[in-house]
Formats: C-alpha cells, sequence, structure tokens
C-alpha cells in the first residue's frame, strides 16, 4: 500500500513496474522504437526504386507518399486514444502489427509473380496504425515526473538518431547485396519480434490510479476511441492551443524544406545518391547528440519558455543563413542550428502540451502533436513544389525567418503560460 501511494506520488502507476521495473521499462521502450524507425527508413531506402521498377512515374510516386502522410495524420489522434484507454501494451502491439502488415505487403509486391503496383498502394493502408513513437512519447510521460520530462523525451532523439543511421544503411546495403525484397522480409521479421516483445514486457498500463478515476467519469458515458469530439475538446483547454499552434507554425517552413530536400540535393547540391546518404547520417548524428544529450541538460538549467523562444530564434536565423547559402559547405555549416531548432520545439511543446492536459488524456494530445509530421508530408509536396520551381531554394529561408520572426514576436508580447502536471 505504501510503495503504491509512492509510485503515484511520482506519477507511476504500480503495473509499470511489474517484472521488469520502472528504468527497464524505458529500456524497453526506446528498445522498441528504434526497431521500428529503423525499420521506417530501411523502407525508405528501398521505395523509390521499388517504385521504379514497377514503372511509378513521378506524380504516381506522389500520391504514394501522400497516401501514408494522409493515413498516418488521420490516424494519429485516434491511436492516441486507443493508447489512453487500452494502455500502452495493446497500443505497442497494435504498431508494431500494422507495421508488420506493411512490410509483408511491400514483400510481397516485390515479387513478379503478383500485382506489384496495387499491393505497393495497400502496403500504405497500415500507416493509420504505425504510431511506436507517440506510445513511446505516452509511456514515458505517464512514469517520468515533470521535472524531468523534457529531458526523458529528449533522449528519444537517440533512438531516432539511429533509426537514421542504420535503416538507411541496412536498406541500402541489404537490397544491393540480397535483392529489394530482402530488407522487407527482415523488417517484417524484426516487427514480430516487437510486437511479442510488446505483448509480453510491456505493462498494460503506465496511467496512474487518479487518471484511471478521472478517465472513467462516473456519471456520464465513456467517450469512444473514435470520438472526435473528445479529441478535438483537447485543443480548447487554457494553454494547450497557443502551444500547438506555435508548434505547428514554427517547424512548417523547415517541414517544408525536409520535404523537397532529396530533389534540392540533387538539382540545387548536385550531390549523388551515396553522398546524400552521408549527410542524412550526418543529420541523424547531430540529432542525438542534441536531443539526447545536450538538451537534457539545457532543460536542468532553462525553463521550457526561454528554450522554446531560443528554438524559435535560432530557426530565424537559420532561415537568413538558408536564404544566403549557396553550397553544401553551407548547408552543412547551419545544419547544427537546424536541427537544434527542431528537436527543441517538438521536444518541449510536447512537454508542455502533455502538463496541460490530464494525465488520462496524454496518448491522445501525443497523437495530436504525432499529426504534425504526416500534415507537412502530405501539404509539402505539392505546396514545397510550387515555391521551389518559382522561386528556387532561397525561398525556403525567406519563408522560415519571416515565419518564424513573426512567431518570436507574438512570444515576446505575450509568454506561453507554463502549466505542471495536473495529476502531480
Amino acid at each position: 500500500m505504501g510503495g503504491d501511494r509512492a509510485l503515484r506520488g511520482r506519477g507511476q502507476h504500480p503495473s509499470a513496474r511489474g517484472a521488469l521495473g520502472q528504468s527497464r521499462v524505458f529500456l524497453l521502450t526506446y528498445v522498441l522504437v528504434a526497431t521500428e524507425l529503423t525499420c521506417l527508413f530501411m523502407q525508405f531506402s528501398v521505395i523509390p526504386y521499388l517504385a521504379r521498377n514497377l514503372g511509378l512515374d513521378s506524380v504516381a510516386f506522389g500520391y504514394l507518399q501522400t497516401t501514408f502522410g494522409v493515413l498516418q495524420l488521420l490516424g494519429g489522434p485516434v491511436f492516441g486514444r486507443f493508447a489512453d484507454q487500452h494502455g500502452a501494451r495493446a497500443a505497442f502491439t497494435l504498431s508494431f502489427l500494422g507495421t508488420s502488415v506493411l512490410f509483408l505487403l511491400l514483400a510481397a509486391a516485390c515479387s513478379p509473380a503478383l500485382p506489384g503496383v496495387a499491393l505497393l498502394f495497400a502496403s500504405r493502408l497500415p500507416a493509420a496504425f504505425m504510431h511506436a513513437l507517440p506510445t513511446a512519447q505516452m509511456v514515458i510521460t505517464d512514469l517520468s515526473p515533470p521535472e524531468e520530462r523534457p529531458a526523458a523525451l529528449g533522449r528519444l532523439g537517440l533512438c531516432f538518431g539511429v533509426g537514421l543511421i542504420f535503416g538507411s544503411l541496412l536498406g541500402g546495403t541489404l537490397s544491393t547485396a540480397c535483392g529489394i525484397q530482402c530488407p522487407a522480409l527482415v523488417a517484417l521479421v524484426a516487427n514480430l519480434l516487437g510486437a511479442a516483445l510488446s505483448f509480453t514486457c510491456i505493462p498494460a498500463s503506465t496511467k496512474g490510479a487518479s487518471a484511471a478515476a478521472q478517465a472513467a467519469r462516473p456519471g456520464g458515458p465513456k467517450p469512444g476511441v473514435f470520438d472526435l469530439k473528445a479529441i478535438t475538446h483537447l485543443l480548447l483547454l487554457p494553454g494547450v492551443l497557443p502551444v500547438f499552434l506555435i508548434k505547428v507554425v514554427s517547424g512548417f517552413p523547415s517541414g517544408l524544406f525536409m520535404v523537397m530536400f532529396s530533389i534540392i540535393s540533387m538539382d540545387f547540391f548536385q550531390l549523388e545518391a551515396a553522398q546524400a546518404g552521408y549527410l542524412m547520417s550526418y543529420f541523424g548524428v547531430l540529432q542525438m547528440v542534441i536531443q539526447g544529450l545536450i538538451l537534457g541538460w539545457l532543460s536542468s538549467r532553462f525553463s521550457e519558455g526561454t528554450l522554446l523562444r531560443a528554438s524559435v530564434l535560432v530557426f530565424t536565423a537559420v532561415g537568413v543563413a538558408m536564404a544566403l547559402m549557396t553550397s553544401i559547405f553551407h548547408f552543412c555549416l547551419l545544419m547544427p542550428g537546424l536541427v537544434f531548432s527542431l528537436c527543441v520545439l517538438n521536444v518541449v511543446t510536447d512537454s508542455m502540451l502533455t502538463k496541460a492536459v490530464s494525465a488520462s488524456d496524454t496518448g491522445a494530445m501525443l497523437g495530436l502533436c504525432a499529426s504534425v509530421q504526416p500534415l507537412t508530408r502530405t501539404l509539402g509536396p505539392t505546396l514545397g513544389g510550387l515555391l521551389y520551381r518559382r522561386f528556387g531554394v532561397a525561398v525556403f529561408g525567406h519563408v522560415q525567418a519571416a515565419v518564424n520572426l513573426l512567431v518570436l514576436l507574438v512570444l515576446w508580447w505575450k509568454p506561453v503560460p507554463q502549466k505542471r502536471d495536473k495529476l502531480q
């Protein structure tokens, strides 16, 4: 009894202790996220070549990418509510099973005896269930004290860096050595293993007893997983909408640039495929260092509001530098600032938003946050393509500087109020 009360006092649930203990739950969560992200980047390194082998032109390939983005955009908030109501174990297991179906269909699309184009588009459908990262963020949020939350969420950046580096490397190496179907089969096995580990080792729930009682809401019907009114209601809570809008608006210009980066690297920087791969590895290493190490140090010394303003300020400066760059060397010099701003913006806003809602709604809130990147991937190719063709690379820097300068002025005029976790 006393031990359970002590756990709840730190915002933890007794079931999270389980056979593994909290620290081992954290470690397993990081491993599961790194596994899914590695497989995801293996897919990204294979899809363009498979699409070309199947005869898809650039327009059809754009439809393929848009389908993936739209499904993740629509699935994120709903999956977040599913995680809140059914627990981390069910959410992780469902995510890995959905990813397994994706790679099974992708492997089948590689077979010349099967309708490859139809299977390739069908492989995008499970994207609505592929949300291991928001689930991991929910676990970290539920089990970590508010003051340690930014550093704990930041360490997920190590998982992203590992996935980016090893996923790209494995995808290219396996497809070259063993055929284009091999990475899909390896990823299928890895995701089935992830589903088994999730089902057997992840706690059924990481919510505290108070959160479970609050979610029950006696006297009224329990909102369902697909209750869109309950999802959108989160944005109307005090302190939520301003932070969410900053997250979307401030990061959107750099998201446009990253969506168009594959074309920019070929046309503007004149990079070969191997050189572009090295540049992405550089991006992954920077994210691992900044989000995994530097951000934890900064969050222990500065408030979240200060870090948020710093990220927007650096975004503005990087935008000016991006408008002036003329070579890949210039881009490599400004990339640390770009990665710093992206990491700080994402982690700090996620932390602030989860503190602004009740512990029973952290999964739904993180699901909304996870929809921001798919939104960029959905709108980015069309909007970014139009801007690039009409104005060139410099327009991305001008837009980023102008938008973030406006956000910085708004933040200076009316700082975002900071709240501690309601159930702490």
